[in-house]
């Protein structure tokens, strides 16, 4: 690890980010972990460790414990199809019937409850509209109105299916929410984009991953199933209480992540390290490539990075979405990640350009392309918006950075 100050970071300040989660959040037992690694330059600058990553167990977090990182898939199905995007293979204004014709005649819902709902004509769903969630999709738990109950009757991205070909099949059944482009709504649009991945590449969408993303970042520990050899490190998964404790949502040793999944879950399936996904981030933060791997062109990464709302909005703007992992004020959305535009309106310390994501289990990173840091964060706590501690590790990291 570099001495934080020859990358313009106060150690002491830093020692206050430690002291702030410990005190804050790990020490009452809100949190049961914290691992923070923060990385700027290509060098890594600092690592919290906090906590126990098993607490019925009384095993501590370590440098190389396991986690499930859910939303945090996102970010890298998004660049694997962006991948194929560079190869020419597909376009992001193709419509996506082109690869999913079971979806060619998709309406918008228009009234009635269960199989009785009667739909009006949509505009067609383009790729874009699965990277940037503007696809009329959604997810069941946004408990809204009567198209995410029906998500929510057939199981959709409960249990998937048995396979992408009968997800995307039962999909075919229901109404979209809202016509592709007209809105933003936080939906099941990443694992269709797996299935694409899948459908456009041959290849399954785990090998092409496997082969085309974690081998060439040397991403060991990422991956849709716990190995054997891993068991010892899988972190415990905990649900918040509303008196600031927590219960325990999945236990290590009877995880379903235990067992090899039926659907490879492109939107929130995999598990992982703070190790490996910060060699993800740095690739990010290194123009798409890390050592002497390239993995997309500057350019491409650039265009992912982007606000791609229509109009230039924010998703204060146009977020019909009850949940996400976003703080909507001077926030876009890019090719698979939210991208803060304007700090002020975020009212959050980072730059223009900052791109970031997170996960169901509060999990987090950021990739700020004007000081080139990149930040990950791991815990195991549902809900993620139980508590403000993204922000608030944006602001403790930013407050410790003093030297540009």
């Amino acid at each position: 690890m570099t001495q934080p100050e020859k990358l313009g970071f106060s150690s002491e300040r830093l020692g206050k980010l430690d002291r702030f989660l410990a005190s804050r959040y790990v020490e009452p037992g809100k949190i049961p972990c914290a691992q923070v690694q923060i990385s700027r330059r290509g060098e890594l600058v600092h690592e919290t460790l906090l906590g126990q990553a098993d607490r019925e167990r009384g095993k501590a977090v370590a440098t190389d414990t396991l986690f499930r990182i859910y939303s945090m898939t996102k970010p890298i199905t998004s660049l694997a199809f962006m991948m194929l995007v560079e190869e020419g293979l597909v376009a992001l204004d193709d419509p996506v019937s082109r690869f999913i014709p079971e979806w060619k005649n998709l309406g918008v819902f228009n009234a009635g409850v269960g199989p009785f709902m009667t739909t009006s004509p949509a505009r067609p769903m383009q790729m874009v509209d699965l990277l940037r969630h503007t696809s009329g999709l959604t997810y069941g738990f946004q408990n809204r109105g009567n198209v995410d109950a029906a998500y929510r009757k057939l199981k959709i991205a409960d249990s998937y299916g048995p396979d992408m070909d009968a997800f995307v099949a039962e999909l075919a059944k229901l109404p979209l929410e809202f016509s592709p482009g007209e809105a933003w709504n936080y939906s099941i649009s990443t694992d269709v984009l797996g299935v694409l991945v899948e459908r456009i590449s041959g290849m399954p969408f785990q090998t092409f991953l496997q082969t085309r993303i974690f081998d060439p970042l040397k991403m060991s520990d990422t991956g849709f199933q716990v190995r054997d050899d891993q068991r010892p490190r899988f972190a415990a998964c905990y649900n918040a209480t509303a008196t600031g404790g927590l219960t325990l949502q999945d236990d290590p040793e009877t995880s379903p992540y235990l067992n090899t999944p039926s659907f490879h879950s492109g939107g929130g399936g995999l598990v992982s390290t703070a190790k490996d996904y910060m060699a993800f981030c740095r690739m990010l933060g290194n123009g798409g490539g890390l050592d002497d791997q390239r993995l997309i062109a500057p350019k491409t990464l650039k265009l992912m990075a982007s606000n791609h709302l229509p109009g230039g909005q924010d998703l204060t703007d146009l977020s019909r979405s009850l949940f996400s992992e976003a703080t909507n004020a001077g926030v876009g959305f890019g090719l698979g990640f939210a991208v803060t535009f304007d700090p002020v309106k975020a009212m959050l310390t980072s730059s223009p350009g900052e791109y970031y994501w997170g996960g169901a289990a509060s999990t987090a990173f950021w990739v700020d392309p004007v000081e080139d840091i990149q930040v990950v964060f791991m815990t195991q706590v549902l809900p993620s918006s139980a508590y403000p501690i993204r922000r608030e590790l944006r602001t403790l990291v930013y407050s410790a950075l003093v030297e540009p």
